[in-house]
């Protein structure tokens, strides 16, 4: 066979470097397995063999598990910069309700017309919840805005008070009663077990959705837990019945249309607007349900891949835990499939979003006029049956709108798809418009003005919102409260050390 071989490589001698290409084709391969296996034997090595204290239980505090793995620890600590700043946000302070004052009038009657700001880093994750006016000054006279539930995907203490109250009495809780429990942000406990270090989901919420579609998580694979770890906290949900219990409306499906039929079935509101009357939906932030529609998650990619890269040092690898936006780092995200140019990588992105909020605008012109238009209805005599229509298609209408806006990155996470939703929102908002064109005219409603709602403080003054006296009670419940329970968690031994 190989004389036969060598007389076929002398006549043809293209021959011959084809092998000698396959050759070293398949050595490099090989070279890159061996490489791949040293690596991680040396990962394991640094997780398993150098540990230096032993985790047990349930252990809030992610400085204690920094002494086992500094490098992880290191870089999660840098969740608390904020210095990145692109064409549409970053992790720097921002007021949103500042930028796009039509929002306040869209949340009229909720707390978010209050206070709505960019998310930072999941190390502010705890002192944002505190500061938001969205949480009001439970001790200063206005009582607890929120339940317990609220603390939920804040922090790793939720799961050991979970575990030591029992879920459903945390759920039910005033806010303030874990005000000087829930202390450590985001980190370690949250998404790892400390006897092995795999990803494990420690939020019953998610475990609970899919059990109701019949799914079994314990069955997810390694790159799976990758993005459900995750899943855990960025997505939809509402609270659910008189105990508040944390539910991912997920029984039908993860679309709009699927969650807005939960919701209609189970004849969930929000809130009721204070203008328009309208029973409203509040997305959240659904943003594992918008990533499952886009191209990176049916290409098998997880949320890790992009938002904590792999980095090298000496023979170990590991994830960057710092949970950026991929355009911090473009070499270590983007750039390990695609090879295009930085700048071109990030004009893709840009281009994305350009074209999904082109479409947000607009509809946040559209959508104030209507709930203003509603309440004119309403005080020149409109009945329900009349009204019936156009608050239905502004309930439609808004819940697009937010499920699109609220997700962090739903424009590029799948842009098709999130165009889709904000042109049918778009679409319900000049119907329901169109709608109350027909109650003004059976009213002889002729000679009407929109008020000017063209910065927050004009906004809120018009759906009558005292942010002065707001304002003044939170500073002083901040100021005195808070350092009462720091103190306290202090005292407890319940603070990270870097807090």
């Amino acid at each position: 066979m190989f004389k036969k071989l060598g007389e076929q490589i002398r006549k043809r001698p293209a021959i011959g470097w084809m092998i000698f290409a396959v050759v070293m084709v398949a050595v490099f391969l090989l070279g890159l397995l061996a490489a791949s296996i040293t690596e991680r034997r040396a990962e394991i090595a640094t997780l398993f063999n150098n540990k230096k204290i032993e985790i047990e239980g349930i252990e809030p505090k992610s400085d204690l598990w920094g002494i086992n793995y500094p490098r992880e620890y290191e870089t999660w600590l840098k969740t608390k910069d904020m210095d990145f700043t692109s064409k549409h946000m970053g992790n720097t302070p921002h007021d949103v309700l500042e930028e796009r004052p039509a929002m306040v009038v869209m949340w009229a009657g909720y707390a978010f017309s209050r206070d709505y700001s960019a998310p930072r880093g999941h190390m502010h994750a705890i002192e944002d919840v505190r500061n938001t006016l969205r949480t009001g000054t439970p001790e200063n006279g206005e009582g607890d805005m929120q339940p317990g539930t609220c603390w939920t995907c804040k922090g790793p203490d939720v799961p050991r008070l979970m575990h030591e109250k029992g879920i459903e009495n945390f759920y039910k809780a005033k806010w303030s009663d874990w005000g000087a429990e829930v202390m450590n942000p985001v980190g370690c406990a949250d998404c790892h077990d400390p006897q092995n270090m795999g990803l494990k989901i420690t939020r019953p919420a998610l475990i609970e959705a899919f059990e109701r579609r019949g799914m079994d998580i314990t069955k997810a694979t390694q790159q799976e837990m990758r993005t459900l770890v995750c899943a855990q906290c960025h997505v939809e949900y509402h609270f659910k019945g008189d105990t508040k219990y944390l539910t991912f409306p997920w029984d039908k499906g993860l679309t709009v249309e699927d969650m807005e039929a939960f919701y209609d079935e189970a004849e969930f509101t929000d809130w009721t607007h204070s203008l328009s009357k309208a029973p409203m939906l509040k997305a959240q932030h659904p943003d594992y349900e918008t990533f499952t529609m886009g191209p990176h998650y049916k290409r098998g990619l997880s949320c890790a891949d992009c938002h904590m890269p792999y980095k090298s040092e000496g023979g170990i690898k590991y994830s960057n835990h710092q949970v950026v936006s991929p355009l911090k780092n473009i070499a270590n995200t983007c750039q390990t499939c695609h090879r295009d140019t930085e700048e071109d990588l990030r004009l893709y992105v840009y281009e994305y979003q350009d074209k999904a909020l082109e479409i947000r605008d607009r509809i946040e012109e559209v959508l104030p006029q209507v709930h203003i238009m509603a309440k004119i209805a309403w005080d020149n005599g409109a009945t329900e049956a009349e009204m019936a229509t156009a608050l239905k298609l502004i309930r439609q209408a808004q819940w697009r709108w937010d499920f699109a806006v609220a997700s962090h990155g739903g424009s590029f996470h799948a842009p098709v798809e999130t165009q889709r939703i904000l042109a049918h929102s778009l679409d319900k908002s000049l119907q329901a418009q169109m709608e109350l064109q027909k109650v003004f005219y059976s009213h002889g409603i002729k000679d009407f003005n929109m008020p000017d709602i063209s910065s927050k403080d004009k906004a809120q003054e018009f759906i009558n919102l005292d942010m002065k006296n707001l304002k003044e009670k939170k500073e002083k419940w901040v100021n005195t409260v808070v350092p009462a329970w720091l103190e306290k968690a202090k005292a407890d031994g319940k603070l990270t050390a870097q807090l």
